[in-house]
């Protein structure tokens, strides 16, 4: 009788939930599912995404499949706040490319009332937690780990190995610069791509030597 005097029936909270993975495992894909659901039932959704991507387009959220729903770019965390006022459901995709505060704009949307459905990549290519990413992970109410197929294996992949010569964090690309690899796939091409590179003119110089 005590708790139920005690507990406040009218207080209306909203939630996060999460969709992490590598690339190419349906991160986008089922972000796009979830929202159109909530378009189909007639709530007041809004999407965002960070300015940088612009991989398919401009203002679109795009998966690998094709399959898009239209967003909002923004720059920072802060712009989120301002923009989502009124809605019931938020999408944010590639989370792992917005600054830290996108934690605490999150956590207070969802204070509000709102429903945040947040995607993005769980590790960068060094096979590290991606920037606001575990964060999110820890304070969300539901998260979902999507994986792809391993092209080497043809196992389960978690890792996003990169193939492309290039030590930048963030590296906006396809199949022609990512591949998804499971774990074992994933450090024997890591030792692989640390082994020193010899161009050709060298092999032939270092041939010369021993003559």
């Amino acid at each position: 009788m005590f708790l139920e005097n005690t507990v406040n029936h009218k207080e209306q909270f909203g939630w996060i939930e999460v969709i992490c993975g590598s690339m190419f495992s349906g991160k986008t894909e089922e972000l796009i599912r979830r929202l159109k659901r909530a378009q189909f039932a007639k709530q007041k959704v809004e999407i965002f995404k960070p300015a940088i991507e612009t991989r398919y387009h401009d203002e679109m959220v795009v998966s690998h499949d094709a399959n898009e729903i239209r967003s909002t770019p923004v720059t920072s965390s802060a712009m989120l706040k301002l923009l989502a006022q009124g809605c019931e459901v938020v999408g944010i995709d590639e989370a792992q490319f917005f600054d830290d505060e996108i934690v605490t704009v999150c956590n207070e949307l969802a204070n509000s009332g709102i429903r945040v459905i947040v995607a993005g990549l769980d590790m960068d290519f060094k096979g590290n937690p991606f920037g606001p990413m575990p964060a999110l992970m820890a304070t969300a109410e539901y998260v979902t780990k999507v994986h792809a197929v391993c092209t080497r294996t043809g196992n389960l992949a978690h890792y996003s190995f990169r193939k492309a010569n290039n030590d930048n964090l963030v590296l906006l690309g396809e199949t022609e610069e990512y591949e998804p690899l499971s774990r074992a796939a994933y450090y024997e091409a890591m030792k692989e791509a640390a082994k020193p590179k010899f161009h050709d003119n060298e092999r032939s110089a270092s041939k010369d030597d021993l003559k």
